[in-house]
């Protein structure tokens, strides 16, 4: 599934927050985005999954979801949105509740989430029982639950220590080679685009504007080699000249704020 974006503006009542954005994110890739803070960047995913309606332009998917679909554009969020007196296996089953599903087809779309995630032997426990990395697993086996045609991840990894986001780095990358399922990943972590994305959507400071993309012309297999690590480090350098302005523009305006 494509999602084509045409000409989309955001104002919060006289605070202009996305202007002029078009792009298309195809079907089958990842698109990060980056861009300083308060750039729209959230705004974005949230016009994208339809629960924010943008002031103008237009959004639209393209395509057909894949067969047992339940929600063809699902969210994964940064504080994982778990319910603390839900099990593991209950906040995953949550989803699944409001369709017409048989009991046996729920029983194994919740296993085969949490299977896929490591998080059977964890299905009796609650969210504080488990570790930031954990909670986090349990977000994506809840997305997974609907057998999405697009994720739109609003800087998933963000609360996460630098080894529980290196373990859940290759979890997306192991879940995206087995479904190839289309995902919008916003981020400040230019290593995450990098290790993740097809294309890198670069947005100006607020009222964000996108200002480029760049594509990542090192295929995933390669980019831990010598000479892979050496053109991710070319696009870190060129994706850093882009934002470094306009994020010390944008944080002296949070400051002020």
């Amino acid at each position: 599934m494509r999602l084509v974006i045409t000409d989309l503006n955001h104002r919060y009542d006289d605070l202009p927050v996305l202007e002029d954005v078009s792009l298309t994110v195809r079907e089958g890739e990842v698109l990060a985005v980056i861009g300083p803070s308060g750039c729209g960047k959230s705004t974005l995913l949230g016009i994208a999954g339809g629960i924010v309606a943008p002031t103008s332009g237009t959004v639209e998917t393209v395509g057909e979801p894949p067969a047992g679909c339940l929600n063809p554009v699902t969210f994964i969020f940064q504080d994982f949105a778990l319910l603390p007196w839900r099990t593991v296996e209950a906040n995953v089953a949550l989803v699944l509740e409001h369709h017409p599903l048989s009991g046996a087809e729920r029983r194994e779309r919740i296993e085969e989430g949490l299977r896929r995630m490591g998080l059977w032997e964890f299905r009796a426990a609650l969210p504080k029982q488990l570790s930031g990395g954990m909670r986090q697993r349990v977000g994506i086996a809840r997305a997974l639950a609907v057998r999405p045609a697009m994720l739109l991840l609003d800087e998933p990894l963000s609360a996460l220590d630098a080894q529980t986001r290196e373990l859940l780095m290759e979890d997306f990358l192991d879940l995206w080679r087995r479904d190839r399922t289309t995902a919008v990943y916003v981020t400040h972590n230019l290593d995450e685009a990098l290790h993740l994305a097809d294309r890198v959507a670069v947005f100006s400071r607020r009222p964000g504007r996108l200002r480029e993309i760049v594509t990542i012309d090192a295929p995933r297999e390669e980019r831990m080699t010598v000479e892979g690590q050496r053109r991710l480090v070319e696009i870190r350098e060129r994706l850093w000249h882009l934002i470094r302005d306009e994020a010390q523009r944008a944080d002296r305006e949070l400051s002020d704020a």
